[in-house]
């Protein structure tokens, strides 16, 4: 493929996960706000746009067998704990932000964990199991993530056991 084709598909497809996000938190603004059917609009057109995200990401990276993604996801999360969010973290020091130091604190804790548990799936997977994992909480506060019973309080955010969402 071309190398500006390359480009637009690697931009059309973070635009389109972007507006996915954003679509849904929109969805849930509206319900709170009692515009039920426009949420439920929001819903769908987010999933319009998960399906665009989708395609662009087939065309570009095909489809890795899980092995390969977990490898993508290990990188990824390594990334985001050793270079991204600390440099995020001392901007939004240095610029006294803070919210956007709490957001980036929760989400550097969170990834730290996600690391972890990709490089457990990854030496299942090499050796021709799926993970033991049996449920897996996250807390819908922080992002904070345990493989078993949600704690009673998140030590991360302090939420309480309640605010963390069963998968």
């Amino acid at each position: 493929m071309g190398p500006k084709t390359t480009d637009n598909l690697k931009a059309a497809f973070a635009g389109e996960s972007q507006a996915h996000m954003k679509y849904l938190e929109f969805a849930d603004l509206a319900k709170k706000e009692g515009f039920p059917n426009v949420s439920r609009l929001f819903t769908a057109i987010s999933f319009a746009e998960r399906v665009h995200a989708t395609n662009h990401h087939r065309v570009l990276f095909g489809s890795p067998q899980t092995d390969k993604n977990l490898d993508t996801a290990i990188g990824g999360e390594n990334y985001e704990v050793k270079e991204m969010y600390p440099a995020f973290q001392a901007a939004a020091e240095q610029e006294k932000e803070e919210q956007a130091m709490m957001s980036i604190r929760f989400a550097l804790e969170a990834e730290k964990i996600h690391a972890v548990l990709f490089g457990r799936a990854k030496g299942q997977v090499k050796a021709g199991k799926d993970l033991e994992a049996g449920d897996i909480h996250i807390c819908s506060v922080c992002g904070h993530t345990v493989i078993g019973g949600a704690p009673d309080k998140c030590p991360v955010c302090g939420a309480a056991r309640e605010r963390f969402k069963k998968f």
